[in-house]
């Protein structure tokens, strides 16, 4: 994998006295807006501002690219209040299309186009549709801009967890029993649905297949809630995947690109344990709101286990084609075995999820985590995508 910068910026970093400019991308149109402003208080306190610039862009829920705070108490999560983020009358953001320029700027209505300056590296620290879907990696990938993560192709499948399944499945890589169909099909025939997911028994879990942090997740224990669990999952999709519920624990792996095509590394494991009994499973309000499960990491789990998730963990990163971060999730059974859940290409990434927190445990502190995964995305080659 070049390293190489193209001439202008590299030039640019040569000087000591340059620091990187990074892009922080965040908010966005999906659901997990708020988690994505959470995600980038984090990021704004623990980058090191002696070598990197930070440029705070937020994305309005309906989609407008506007100037941000650089103050991370700006977007944090506290007292149940979720942060967002709005236009308040600023210009909107563009990026430069054309190759090599890198510029950001902003338009704004009745005054000049004013010049952000180039951009080196965008860290788009956005979740579900239209972030975490391949939308974004498109348009810089047309930007010519490097970034953190995954690829077109890898966040579109890792954010589809239909396709997901059949991917992972066809690498060989174990998945649990799930019947998938759109809402349409539902609503011409509710009947023929739910004798497709008869062998999949109870209790079942009720998702839409593409977004996240829990959002439209609903575990229902007769088929009489099928009705109100599919209404809840269409909000966010209309693409709906019904999983068999799997017996073992709830177990997560951090999983980080290899530098300069070294091998793909993975964290040592953590399990998820929800606390509060409220919660019949670890939904959105367990994870960000209610502060309703710990995780223990490492995971107290037979030494063969734990290679044997970090192993699998790894080929579902791969399987993906995944770049940058990921995390993949895993049930582990009674006898051992493990089935792969998901992988989720852009995490949770505040100081206090999971992902870095499991990184913490093997060794990789929060900043020094963040610094890698920008030299990796600065180690991409533009040119080969």
């Amino acid at each position: 994998m070049s390293t190489d910068l193209p001439a202008a910026r590299a030039s640019r970093l040569e000087n000591t006295a340059d620091r990187i400019r990074v892009m922080l991308l965040f908010g966005g149109r999906s659901g997990e807006h708020a988690i994505s402003c959470a995600t980038a208080a984090g990021v704004l306190r623990a980058i090191d501002q002696s070598k990197y610039e930070v440029i705070p862009v937020g994305i309005t829920r309906d989609g407008r690219w506007v100037e941000a705070s650089a103050n991370p108490d700006h977007w944090v999560i506290r007292d149940g209040e979720l942060p967002e983020v709005v236009a308040d009358g600023n210009g909107e953001v563009t990026l430069s299309l054309d190759v090599g320029s890198s510029e950001a700027r902003v338009v704004t209505d009745g005054e000049p186009v004013r010049s952000l300056g180039h951009v080196d590296v965008v860290f788009p620290l956005l979740h579900g549709p239209f972030g975490e879907d391949g939308t974004v990696q498109g348009l810089l990938e047309l930007a010519d801009i490097r970034y953190v993560g995954s690829g077109v192709l890898a966040s579109a499948v890792g954010m589809d967890k239909h396709f997901m399944k059949i991917v992972l499945a066809g690498s060989g890589i174990p998945v649990g029993p799930y019947e998938f169909f759109t809402a349409a099909q539902w609503d011409a025939d509710p009947a023929a649905i739910e004798a497709k997911l008869g062998h999949l028994g109870l209790p079942l879990f009720v998702k839409p297949a593409r977004a996240g942090s829990s959002l439209g997740v609903s575990r229902i224990t007769d088929l009489t809630e099928l009705p109100a669990a599919i209404e809840e999952a269409r909000g966010h999709d209309q693409r709906i995947l019904v999983e068999a519920a799997i017996v073992g624990r709830e177990i997560e792996c951090a999983v980080l690109q290899g530098r300069s095509g070294q091998p793909t590394r993975a964290s040592l494991p953590g399990e998820i344990q929800v606390t509060d009994a409220q919660h019949s499973f670890y939904d959105f309000e367990a994870k960000y709101l209610d502060e309703a499960a710990v995780l223990s990491c490492p995971a107290d789990l037979p030494a063969d286990v734990t290679e044997r998730i970090r192993e699998l963990s790894v080929r579902t990163f791969e399987a993906v084609s995944g770049e940058g971060l990921s995390r993949v999730d895993v049930f582990v059974q009674p006898d051992g075995e493990v089935i792969v859940n998901e992988i989720n290409t852009m995490p949770g990434f505040t100081p206090i999820s999971m992902y870095p927190r499991m990184w913490e445990a093997t060794g990789l502190p929060y900043s020094e985590l963040i610094d890698e995964l920008l030299t990796l995305a600065l180690e991409r080659d533009l040119g080969l995508r």
